[in-house]
């Protein structure tokens, strides 16, 4: 199977499985991707949102607490980014951007806007600091994940309008600009994962150099080694979304264990 095919599934039967639970009272997955609760006995809780009520000086219950460790050493462990490929409902539109734009013949370089590719790491450390400074748990304010997150989950109309805009800005504005340059959860998510066990890793003996990776690739500056080198993507802004494997003819790239004691 694609790994795509299985990514696309395991984000919709998440989404499935919230609206399931929420409109029809069933245990299976309630809540949204703030803060869920699993067959009503697994509490989980977004660790960037629980950050942000710690500065703001809320007061935040140990199940919650709880919650969020759970998913942060889950992240932490399993595959850079993950969320952001398999979890993220804004990543099935941002997918969808890049698509349209590959189709509609849509020159790759072209945008309206430059930003440096560290922009989301200063929108991080800007939202934590304004977060304790206003005592307000700023991303969770105007959070366009968890606009989008909670529109599909609620079967809110109006998630149209945020999808459009998504949508919109990825096609003109900047390619890849919303996961790639903006958004601060992904940045988190990066920074939490920088030692994750689950990686892809580049085999220069079967490798014809086609780069076809690299066009493939949402994120190709961490794929500098394909057709240099052997080894394994360290880089944690990967977002394992399996791309590279996908389109891999040569069967250079894999999803392997990584082996942190070899590397130091």
């Amino acid at each position: 199977m694609k790994i795509l095919l299985f990514r696309r599934l395991t984000q919709i039967l998440i989404l499935v499985a919230f609206i399931v639970s929420n409109h029809y009272g069933l245990k299976l997955l309630l809540g949204d991707l703030s803060a869920s609760s699993l067959f009503g006995a697994i509490t989980f809780a977004d660790p960037f949102a629980l950050l942000q009520l710690i500065l703001a000086g809320a007061s935040v219950g140990m199940s919650v607490i709880i919650g969020a460790v759970i998913v942060a050493i889950l992240y932490a462990v399993i595959a850079p980014r993950a969320f952001c490929a398999w979890v993220c409902p804004v990543n099935l539109f941002t997918d969808m951007a890049a698509k349209l734009r590959e189709k509609l013949g849509f020159n790759k370089d072209a945008k309206l806007l430059n930003l440096p590719k560290n922009t989301r790491y200063y929108l991080l450390l800007a939202i934590l600091v304004f977060s304790a400074l206003l005592s307000l748990p700023v991303f969770e304010s105007v959070s366009f994940v968890g606009m989008v997150q909670r529109g599909i989950i609620y079967l809110d109309i109006f998630v149209l309008a945020a999808i459009f805009v998504i949508i919109v800005f990825d096609m003109f504005v900047l390619p890849r600009g919303i996961c790639g340059y903006i958004c601060p959860l992904g940045a988190f998510y990066a920074l939490l994962s920088k030692f994750s066990l689950i990686r892809i890793s580049h085999d220069l003996s079967k490798c014809n150099k086609c780069a076809k990776c690299l066009k493939a690739c949402p994120e190709p500056q961490v794929l500098s080694m394909v057709g240099h080198k052997s080894g394994f993507v360290t880089n944690s802004e990967c977002i394992s979304c399996g791309r590279c494997i996908d389109v891999c003819n040569d069967d250079a790239m894999k999803f392997s264990i990584r082996n942190l004691k070899e590397e130091r």
